[in-house]
């Protein structure tokens, strides 16, 4: 059976990554990104951080080319230690 969803790729994806302030959060978070998607470009991320200071939100666009990359991609997120959490 063929993925309904097909037709929607390519399409720009937006991937929000949530972790500790940590020296190296924004670079594992970003590396695992773009071993998925390509490199990403800096007008396609912004960096939030908590109103503590304590965790730090990116939301990173990526041109998604199918359901499968993005399965693939939201794995290594989750099972990346830094990362509490990836929507």
């Amino acid at each position: 059976m063929s993925d309904p969803l097909a037709d929607a790729f390519p399409c720009d994806f937006p991937i929000k990554v949530l972790g500790r302030r940590d020296a190296g959060f924004e670079r594992t978070a970003t590396e695992i990104i773009e071993r998925h998607a390509g490199p990403v470009e800096p007008h396609r991320l912004s960096v939030r951080s908590s109103k503590d200071g304590n965790f730090v939100a990116l939301t990173v666009t990526v041109v998604a080319r199918s359901r499968a990359q993005l399965d693939e991609l939201y794995r290594e997120l989750s099972a990346c230690e830094a990362v509490l959490m990836a929507l």
